[in-house]
């Protein structure tokens, strides 16, 4: 399957060297093998892998500022990598250079309960810093299915299932440690609630995607560990019945945890992966989190929604281990969805759109894929008005990549319409820049491209991503 015609894969010569600099100042933790450059040169998109010339993997904030200031002096490209799931591109080292590992940076570094704050370094990843934080009675809720690493989850500004009440990172991420291209490091605030001294550094460098510096930690939010929590099911006849549902809960302003769509090809494929019996029709999977007293007021309000909708009775899931077996089939969505069409490559999308526009999007996304000649299934995080399309395609058939690429592009364009965004948590990285100047308009990417500038004068921090050429 082929990159679009607009990917900038211009690969770039790696001065002579360069390459046994970081072999003596790393030793068996620098590689230039085939399997672990391949390893590192893809990510879960559909594009076809784009290998660094070799692979650091590093243990300390120095060692980045040692790799950075190497770089930068060469003019060598630089890719930060952290757990390798990202969907649109990011990592990819389409320009050669060096993929910088940063899965060994794993330690929990200050935890706060007093303040509710939590020091990690960039390579913790979510399940990591819950299991280690467990009994002070808080937990982290960002969750965006995969077990993403906390820095990579910064930078790429991730959102997730638990978004429509605890917010995305953009809102809970208070401080960073980031090493600049030129390998300075800087910290962009301190652990208050907040502050009025200068430029917001912290929101600057969360969503950058690697593109304006290298995120070595990162102080997050921590929440009290809900009193009662309760996850339900309800089905629904169509699609649309279900999207008016959760549109009507926001509106009432009832303070669910999470609200997950699934059409009805995304359940039989979940029920397949995950061996469960849910019924096959669209569905919303609810949790509530709050005091017994509030759980149930809310779930209330919810069935009453939701039957005026059409919808089926809930089916209760109160037990622990019941909703850890619900969500976890929910987090498998993707991968059971690979499983309706063995061998098949993915191809994946979201956009965002203002709740009140969300089942005019859902609907005619759905109309539209319905004619395609591939199998498709539609998951969201709709309380937030954020949902993904997952095309599966035959990486043999051309024609099936074009199809779905002019789909994406229908998709993207009614999002921008409707005033949403061409991503709502996947990022931009290759497959979304396009789309990029529709969005903002040109002067907005002018004054990103010249952040950039600033940032990173010789592009070698992740380059070619985010901003399109002018």
């Amino acid at each position: 399957m082929n990159a679009p015609a607009n990917t900038p894969h211009l690969r770039r010569e790696i001065p002579a060297g360069f390459l046994d600099a970081l072999k003596s100042r790393f030793g068996d933790r620098f590689s230039t093998a085939q399997s672990v450059c391949e390893h590192h040169g893809r990510d879960e998109s559909p594009y076809p892998a784009m290998l660094p010339h070799g692979v650091v993997f590093a243990l300390s904030t120095d060692e980045v500022a040692w790799v950075a200031r190497h770089c930068h002096d060469h003019k060598v490209p630089l890719i930060p990598y952290g757990a390798g799931s990202s969907l649109e591109g990011h990592i990819l080292a389409i320009q050669g250079g060096i993929s910088l590992d940063l899965s060994g940076m794993n330690q929990v570094l200050a935890v706060h309960p007093e303040d509710f704050t939590v020091t990690v370094q960039a390579g913790v990843t979510r399940k990591q810093l819950n299991e280690e934080i467990r009994d002070t009675g808080l937990f982290f809720p960002i969750d965006p299915g995969a077990d993403a690493s906390l820095g990579g989850m910064a930078a790429t500004r991730a959102s997730g299932t638990n978004a429509v009440r605890y917010g995305t990172m953009r809102e809970n991420v208070m401080s960073l440690k980031v090493v600049t291209a030129d390998g300075r490091v800087i910290e962009t605030a301190n652990r208050a609630r907040k502050s009025s001294a200068g430029y917001d550094l912290t929101r600057i460098f969360v969503g950058s995607e690697g593109t304006l510096g290298i995120i070595t930690e990162v102080t997050v939010r921590l929440y009290p560990q809900p009193e009662a929590v309760s996850a339900a099911i309800c089905n629904f006849p169509t699609l649309d019945a279900a999207v008016q549902s959760v549109i009507e809960i926001i509106q009432m302003g009832v303070p669910i945890a999470r609200v997950e769509f699934m059409d009805t090809a995304a359940v039989k494929a979940t029920n397949a992966y995950s061996k469960l019996s849910l019924k096959e029709s669209p569905l919303l999977l609810f949790e509530f989190h709050g005091s017994p007293s509030g759980v149930k007021e809310q779930a209330e309000v919810v069935q009453d929604i939701t039957r005026g909708n059409g919808g089926m009775d809930f089916e209760w899931a109160e037990q622990p281990e019941d909703r850890s077996r619900l969500w976890t089939a929910r987090h498998n969505a993707y991968f059971a969805g690979l499983q309706l069409r063995p061998g098949c490559r993915s191809s994946t999308t979201d956009v965002c759109v203002p709740i009140s526009r969300l089942a005019e999007c859902v609907g005619e996304t759905a109309a539209e894929l319905d004619q395609a000649r591939f199998p498709y299934t539609i998951v969201g995080h709709v309380g937030d008005g954020n949902f993904h399309v997952l095309m599966l395609l035959d990486p043999d058939d051309p024609t099936e990549w074009e199809e779905s690429e002019l789909l994406n592009r229908r998709l993207v364009e009614r999002a921008i319409r409707m005033e949403g965004t061409c991503t709502g948590e996947h990022g931009v990285g290759l497959h979304k820049m396009e789309f990029m100047v529709a969005e903002h308009g040109r002067d907005a990417l002018d004054l990103m491209a010249a952040l950039k500038q600033a940032f990173d004068p010789h592009n070698i921090l992740n380059p070619g991503k985010i901003i399109p050429p002018a």
